[in-house]
């Protein structure tokens, strides 16, 4: 039985918003035709979607809440739109408004930080709600960012008094003794990601202000042995390149009115084959303890290029092929 080709139209309230849900060389609704499989012509403010009746439909429903963004001053992008198909094709349309409703935090530069996945959402919820929270996904998810988002609100809003970043400088290894410099110098490297983060949420002069007055404190995580950690936002990114020594000896650092993000990837880790996974161990350990939130996040969260989000999915693919 041949499908029956379907007309539908929506009206677009002026002709800027038109441009803006079309997009540079029709860049936008090139992408939506793609995802859907509907056919998408203007006649002036009127949009028509044309095809089988359930791809003319998931593109009206894509676009209607497309529009709706764009009267909310959101800037569309590829990777937005194909999140916004998935969505719908799943039912789910109404969450494509209500991910972007919440503004977490605010750049230097005055740029509005939001959720950008149902994945995304959560997780920040999680942070919101939670002393703990463990982040798993692959790279491009917004982890560690969106948790030094969260960290740096808590700070301004006075919920804490200080910032603690840390990750594991697996890669160093014993070769730290051998880079020139002092230590600060060897391990700056390997915290990089992190101040580059900081950097846009504070400014260099800010982040440099603060640093100074230990206010905010990045340091490789063999730092954290032996100390106590209150009142602070602590953050421990890269954590599958932990050890579970590491692990354990980390997770007993903070105290009274902290808070703990750790971020990881389990897919990546870097640590010789003799020692195990402190991220993994820690969270088979604690998944089911109250206060503590573990939040899974997938290819479906990846919000950086799109062909990172095709790249995580072919591993995906090529791992579970191997299993």
């Amino acid at each position: 039985m041949e499908a029956i080709n379907t007309e539908l139209g929506i009206e677009v309230d002026s002709l800027e918003q038109l441009r803006e849900l079309f997009g540079s060389f029709d860049a936008n609704v090139k992408a939506i035709e793609k995802e859907t499989g509907a056919s998408i012509v203007a006649k002036d403010t009127h949009v028509v979607f044309c095809g089988r009746e359930e791809d003319a439909v998931l593109a009206k429903t894509v676009v209607d809440k497309l529009l709706s963004m764009i009267r909310k001053h959101e800037k569309l992008d590829i990777s937005k739109i194909r999140y916004a198909v998935e969505l719908a094709r799943e039912g789910n349309a109404d969450a494509i408004e209500e991910i972007m409703a919440d503004v977490i935090a605010i750049t230097n530069k005055g740029r509005q930080v939001k959720s950008r996945t149902i994945g995304q959402k959560r997780y920040i919820n999680a942070i919101k709600q939670n002393t703990v929270v463990f982040a798993i996904g692959p790279a491009g998810t917004g982890k560690t960012y969106l948790a030094m988002a969260m960290a740096v609100v808590a700070l301004k809003n006075k919920e804490v008094e200080r910032i603690i970043l840390t990750r594991p400088a697996v890669e160093a290894g014993e070769s730290l003794g051998f880079l020139p410099g002092d230590l600060q110098n060897k391990v700056d490297p390997y915290l990089r990601p992190l101040y580059d983060a900081l950097y846009e949420f504070l400014g260099t002069e800010g982040f440099q202000r603060l640093s100074e007055r230990g206010v905010i404190e990045v340091a490789p995580l063999a730092f954290m042995r032996g100390r106590t950690l209150s009142d602070a936002f602590i953050v421990l990114d890269e954590a599958q390149n932990c050890t579970e020594e590491q692990m354990k000896m980390f997770l007993t650092r903070f105290g009274e009115n902290s808070k703990v993000v750790v971020t990881g990837d389990i897919t990546q880790i870097d640590l010789p084959k003799e020692k195990k996974s402190g991220l993994v161990q820690s969270i088979s350990i604690l998944e089911d303890v109250e206060g503590i939130s573990v939040q899974y996040l997938t290819h479906k969260d990846v919000v950086r290029h799109p062909m990172v989000q095709s790249i995580v999915r072919a591993y995906e693919r090529y791992e579970k092929a191997r299993k």
